[in-house]
C-alpha cells in the first residue's frame, strides 16, 4: 500500500476498516519534499477540521517536583539538581480561579498535571474535584497524573474528565534510554484503562531527546495504531533544562520537527495535533508552518508545567496576524 494512504481502507464485504500504518510507510512521508509533505498534509487537514481554527488548552502544574520516576527529560525528578522545588498539591480554590483566569483569556481546555508516578486515592480524590469545579466552569477538563491504577480511570470519568494526557514520549526501541523506572508497556496500560473508562486520550511525544528519525516514525506508527488513534496529540520539541541528564542536548532542526507535524496529522486525521513544549523557542514563522504542516492545537499561557510558553499578548497577535480564531 502506497505512502499517500489517508485514513482507511475497504475490506470485501465490510464498513471501512482503519488503516494500520507501517513503518516504511511513515518514513516515506518523512522522505518526501517538504512542500509535497506540507502540501498532503493541509489537504488531509482540510478534510477533517476547519483550516483556520485553533484549539487552545491552558496547562496548570498543580503538584510540582519530587517525582520518583527518572525521565531523563523531566526537572520535576527527584533524581536530579534543578531549579525546580518540590510543592504540594494546590489548593481546589486556587486551582478553581486559575481555570477561571484562563477561561477568561480565551481557553477552552483546562489541563491540569501533578508530578505523580502515580495518583494514590486520597490525592485522587483532590483531583476529581478539581475536575468537577473546572467542568463546572464549562470548561473541557484534562489531567495528566502519571500511571493509573485499577479502578481510577472510571473515578475520573465519573467526575466528568474529558480528557487523560499520558504521553508515550517516544517508541518503544528508545524508550530505555530516556526512562528506566517504568517501561513503554506500562504506559500503554494505562492509556488502555483510559479508553476502556470512556475518557478521550491524550497521548503524544517529545522528539529532539537524541533519538533518530527512525525512533520518531516509530513513535508517529505507535500512536495511530493504537486501537484508536488519540483523540489529542501533543508534539513537544525537547526544552534541554539544566541538571537533567538532556541539558545538553542539541536543538533539532525545526524542518525535521515540522515533519513530525506533518505525520501526525496525516497519519491521525481526525486528532487535534497540538503543539506543545518547545513552542517558547520557535518563532512566529515556525508556528505558522506548523499550522500549515496541520497543527491545530496550542497550549496558551505563559507556563507549561516547568517550562516557558509564549505569553497570551504574543498569541493573541499571532493569531491577528494569521487570520486564524481559537476555538
Amino acid at each position: 500500500m502506497q505512502a499517500s494512504t489517508l485514513a482507511a481502507v475497504s475490506t470485501p464485504n465490510s464498513t471501512p476498516a482503519r488503516h494500520r500504518w507501517s513503518l516504511d510507510e511513515v518514513l516515506a512521508l518523512y522522505d518526501l519534499p517538504l512542500m509535497d509533505l506540507i502540501w498532503r498534509a493541509q489537504a488531509v487537514h482540510r478534510e477533517n477540521f476547519d483550516p483556520n481554527a485553533i484549539q487552545r488548552s491552558t496547562l496548570l502544574s498543580v503538584k510540582t517536583g519530587g517525582c520518583s520516576e527518572d525521565c531523563g527529560y523531566c526537572s520535576q525528578s527527584a533524581r536530579y539538581q534543578t531549579d525546580t522545588e518540590r510543592e504540594r498539591l494546590m489548593p481546589i480554590d486556587e486551582v478553581v480561579a486559575a481555570a477561571r483566569a484562563a477561561k477568561n483569556k480565551g481557553a477552552s481546555r483546562f489541563c491540569m498535571g501533578a508530578a505523580w508516578k502515580g495518583p494514590k486515592d486520597n490525592d485522587l480524590d483532590k483531583v476529581l474535584e478539581m475536575v468537577r469545579e473546572v467542568k463546572a466552569l464549562g470548561m473541557q477538563t484534562c489531567v495528566t497524573l502519571g500511571m493509573l491504577k485499577e479502578g481510577q480511570a472510571e473515578k475520573l470519568r465519573d467526575a466528568g474528565l474529558d480528557y487523560y494526557n499520558h504521553n508515550l514520549d517516544t517508541d518503544k526501541e528508545f524508550y530505555g534510554q530516556v526512562i528506566r523506572t517504568h517501561t513503554h508497556d506500562d504506559r500503554l496500560d494505562t492509556l488502555e484503562q483510559v479508553r476502556d473508562a470512556g475518557i478521550n486520550v491524550c497521548s503524544g511525544g517529545i522528539i529532539g531527546m537524541g533519538e533518530s528519525r527512525k525512533n520518531r516514525a516509530a513513535l508517529i506508527v505507535q500512536l495511530a495504531n493504537l486501537p484508536k488513534a488519540p483523540e489529542s496529540v501533543p508534539i513537544n520539541n525537547l526544552v534541554p533544562i539544566p541538571g537533567t541528564p538532556m541539558a545538553d542536548n542539541a536543538r533539532l532542526d525545526p524542518f525535521e520537527f515540522v515533519r513530525t507535524i506533518a505525520a501526525a496529522r496525516i497519519t491521525m486525521p481526525g486528532s487535534w495535533v497540538r503543539l506543545s513544549a518547545g513552542r517558547q523557542q520557535m518563532s512566529d514563522e515556525l508556528q505558522a508552518l506548523c499550522f500549515l504542516a496541520g497543527a491545530n492545537s496550542m497550549f496558551y499561557g505563559d507556563r507549561l508545567l516547568t517550562t516557558d510558553n509564549p505569553d497570551v499578548d504574543r498569541d493573541d497577535a499571532l493569531f491577528a496576524r494569521l487570520g486564524v480564531k481559537a476555538v
